[in-house]
């Protein structure tokens, strides 16, 4: 079926006979939660840096690892796991998953040394990158047509919510259980959780069927081509702060040549007749090639807004961590809501619908620089509660419709693959943006001495520019389909 505004989410014939599985709503259910947890564990540990730091006396490089290294782990083993789970069965890899993630969130919670919980991170970061992509391959598998969208909808909405909510949770953690152990119970609140998810998750999700048993062929010099390529790109973009000097960056070309080395192995890998890790004609399809490259732009916008708001309240303004949590709720209600309400309308709109949600986004972040501007001081959080519902609506009709679009012509024995894919572009557009829209806010901060909110109107103009930059994309993307659309009517 060609991608059609009529169909913009589509769906394979070929993979989709016989009746739905009657499960597959609570299947869902299971699905979320597990994608809440890993997703959660990004942004909530952001407001828990400064009583990690005074409770394991842990150095600003250890401090960093701690985020960075999740980050990084995270994005490593996406496409692998997606390439086993659509080999093996997604069941499988998504009960080991949460298994591990339990496990390292509980180590996470007891590391006696900041150089344990560094290690627990980057565990934890690896059972994130194994669980993820089996989340958008399920939904692929065990929905259809309209019901898919709302499907990814709702996915959309636990993505937005997660990433949002992680500094607020992670605040009323903190309150209450103080800062010398509240940072504790931000990683033990995953335990009670994953052990309630891990047995409804065996039952409820869909046994791999025998085609799947069948096939063996894993492309391990693919994985080790995509994974070094994929860490040299990250480790200087997630430690361009930590790491001083100039040498970081010889890792870019680096990465490129050993993501060009992965290409051509892939190409002679498929004429040797045996299946890739990455299924190369993905990118021949305009669907997956415009909507990867407009949300890897749209996350170097969007993350770095939650980071550099919550650092300058907390830093610039003297906000609690609780305190800044809460005036980031905004966008998280927003997002939640419009996410939602997303999933179950793209089928009618298409990518209208993701190219108005950019535009709503960019109007919120303008909307935030001018509130920070003209209210000075502990009004800041009551002036962004407009402006930051008017982004989160944005992020919420960009993030759900796309992922169903961006997914619609994709295969279903590909899908955790291509769900990898599609997630390794966000985390690396995540990257960037922080990296750079860090590097303008501290350096802002050095040369204004201390002026918090000129920093933070600075950076917040560098993540604007990446959302205005994928809101082009898109409307070209629109564009291309209407004039397709008129070629075949004519």
């Amino acid at each position: 079926m060609t991608h059609t505004q009529q169909d913009p989410v589509g769906h394979d014939p070929r993979t989709e006979d016989g009746p739905p599985d009657p499960r597959r709503w609570k299947a869902l259910s299971v699905c979320l939660v597990g994608g809440f947890m890993v997703l959660l564990d990004v942004s909530i540990v952001n407001v828990a840096l400064p009583s990690i730091r005074d409770g394991l006396q842990a150095s600003e490089s250890e401090l960093q690892w701690v985020v960075s290294g999740y980050a990084l782990t995270f994005g490593l083993l996406l496409v692998p796991a997606g390439r086993v789970g659509d080999v093996r069965g997604r069941r499988t890899m998504f009960v080991v998953a949460l298994a591990l993630f339990s496990l390292a969130s509980l180590a996470c919670g007891l590391a006696p040394t900041s150089l344990t919980l560094v290690i627990a991170r980057l565990i934890q970061g690896l059972a994130g990158g194994l669980l993820t992509p089996q989340i958008s391959a399920l939904i692929q598998q065990l929905f259809r047509g309209r019901e898919r969208g709302t499907a990814f909808g709702l996915f959309g909405t636990v993505v937005g919510v997660s990433t949002a909510v992680g500094p607020l949770l992670g605040g009323a953690l903190i309150a209450v259980f103080g800062p010398d152990h509240g940072w504790r119970w931000v990683f033990f609140i995953n335990l009670p959780i994953g052990l309630a998810a891990i047995p409804l998750a065996w039952r409820l999700l869909p046994e791999p069927d025998a085609g799947q048993q069948q096939r063996h062929d894993y492309d391990p010099v693919g994985v080790v081509l995509l994974g070094a390529g994929i860490v040299a790109l990250l480790l200087p973009l997630v430690q361009e702060r930590q790491w001083e000097g100039n040498a970081k960056w010889l890792l870019i070309p680096l990465a490129l040549a050993l993501l060009a080395a992965f290409v051509l192995w892939e190409l002679r890998y498929s004429r040797r007749g045996k299946e890739p890790l990455v299924d190369l004609v993905l990118f021949r399809l305009r669907s997956w090639s415009f909507g990867a490259a407009m949300i890897t732009l749209f996350f170097a916008g969007f993350t770095p807004l939650l980071f550099v708001f919550t650092l300058a309240l907390q830093t610039g303004r003297g906000y609690t961590a609780l305190e800044a949590g809460l005036a980031i709720t905004p966008f998280a209600v927003g997002s939640a809501a419009a996410a939602a309400l997303g999933g179950r309308v793209v089928h009618r709109f298409g990518r209208m619908l993701v190219a108005a949600g950019l535009f709503l986004a960019a109007v919120g972040f303008l909307g935030t620089l001018l509130a920070v501007r003209l209210v000075p001081e502990s009004g800041t959080g009551w002036a962004t509660v407009v402006p930051l519902l008017v982004g989160g609506i944005g992020a919420g009709l960009v993030i759900s419709p796309n992922q169903a679009l961006t997914l619609s012509q994709v295969p279903v024995e590909r899908a955790g693959t291509a769900g990898g894919l599609l997630q390794v572009g966000q985390r690396i557009g995540a990257a960037v943006g922080i990296a750079a829209v860090a590097s303008v806010f501290f350096a802002r901060v050095a040369s204004s001495r201390g002026d918090f909110a000129s920093a933070f109107e600075h950076g917040l103009l560098v993540a604007t520019a990446f959302v205005l930059a994928a809101l082009v994309l898109a409307i070209v993307d629109v564009v291309v389909d209407r004039r397709i659309q008129a070629s075949r009517t004519s």
